[in-house]
């Protein structure tokens, strides 16, 4: 997806009852778009964003744009972004996880914000609950730490000696101590010992394989935007290690981890485009419910599966919404 060359500035005062007004008057409306990651990884959920838009009667140059910007999974630029954003006064901020929207919540309490994905809004403070966000956030939730314990569960039963359970964690990312409490009481129950690995940027990742060296018999990746930006970089780190992984979405799957359990994030992107038309339509975040996914995706990759000496029971495998081989 290509970044808009020009900048349209648009002017008014609050901005859901500017958004009303720009329908009425035939103005084009404007979204600013912040991506936490880079645009090779997001594009894919991204453009799914915006045909929803386009099936909801939102086309690009004609009564909208949108004004994408690609933070890196750089969290030092997501200030920067979401103030831009409120200097060319957009009507709706479109922020993907905790930390982005924190910064957008930080630059305007008056433009609406929405986030397509984000693990525990609550417990991280982006909104007072799920049926009434208040203020002038609202999203959906990938319950990512409610997940933790299903995922450590899928894994013992690929390993069934796991013993050590290494923790790839963002530490910059608020939802990650929320999660890693999670993942560790789960792993206490199954009688499995964690070896949290901290990150912070791209450049820890590989002095992070290193620290492990054969402390760990699988690794466990906190999903954000920091891991999916250099899935590939952790997938093959992992492999030289003989790492087993477990990640949150499939897409890290198909580029050769072991398994992932999660939420779809492609639906999750189009459900959230249903809640920017809403906005723009004159609805009020602070009224309108944080989704919950209600449906989630388990990958398998019996060729990474064979690459590593394992054998994937025929149950679990009879039990994937995707096999790839």
């Amino acid at each position: 997806m290509k970044r808009r060359e020009f900048i349209t500035l648009l002017s008014g005062g609050a901005a859901w009852p500017f958004a009303v007004r720009a329908q009425q008057a035939g103005k084009i409306a404007t979204i600013g778009f912040l991506v936490a990651g880079t645009q090779s990884v997001y594009s894919q959920w991204v453009t799914a964003f915006a045909h929803r838009l386009r099936e909801l009667g939102w086309i690009e140059g004609r009564n909208i744009i949108i004004e994408y910007r690609w933070a890196e999974a750089g969290a030092e630029r997501f200030a920067e972004i979401a103030t831009e954003f409120v200097r060319l006064n957009v009507d709706v901020i479109v922020a993907l996880g905790n930390a982005a929207v924190i910064a957008a919540k930080q630059a305007t309490s008056v433009v609406p914000i929405v986030f397509p994905v984000a693990g525990d809004p609550v417990g991280t403070g982006l909104v007072e609950s799920f049926a009434h966000p208040g203020g002038n956030v609202t999203g959906l939730s990938i319950r990512q730490t409610e997940l933790a314990g299903k995922r450590v569960e899928l894994l013992r039963e690929v390993l069934p000696s796991l013993r050590r359970l290494a923790i790839m964690a963002n530490v910059g990312n608020p939802a990650t101590p929320l999660e890693m409490s999670e993942l560790q009481a789960a792993a206490r129950t199954f009688g499995v010992d964690t070896v949290p690995i901290e990150i912070k940027r791209s450049e820890d990742i590989a002095p992070a394989f290193g620290s492990l060296k054969e402390r760990a018999d699988a690794l466990y990746a906190i999903g954000d935007s920091l891991v999916a930006s250099n899935r590939v970089r952790i997938i093959i780190l992992a492999l030289s290690a003989r790492l087993p992984t477990m990640f949150s979405i499939r897409e890290h799957v198909e580029a050769g981890g072991l398994m992932s359990y999660g939420p779809n994030l492609a639906e999750l992107y189009r459900r959230a485009a249903d809640l920017v038309d809403k906005i723009l339509r004159g609805a009020k975040p602070s009224e309108i419910p944080v989704e919950q996914p209600t449906k989630f995706d388990f990958a398998i990759n019996v060729v990474t599966a064979k690459a590593l000496g394992l054998e994937i029971p025929p149950t679990l495998l009879a039990r994937a919404d995707e096999v790839i081989e």
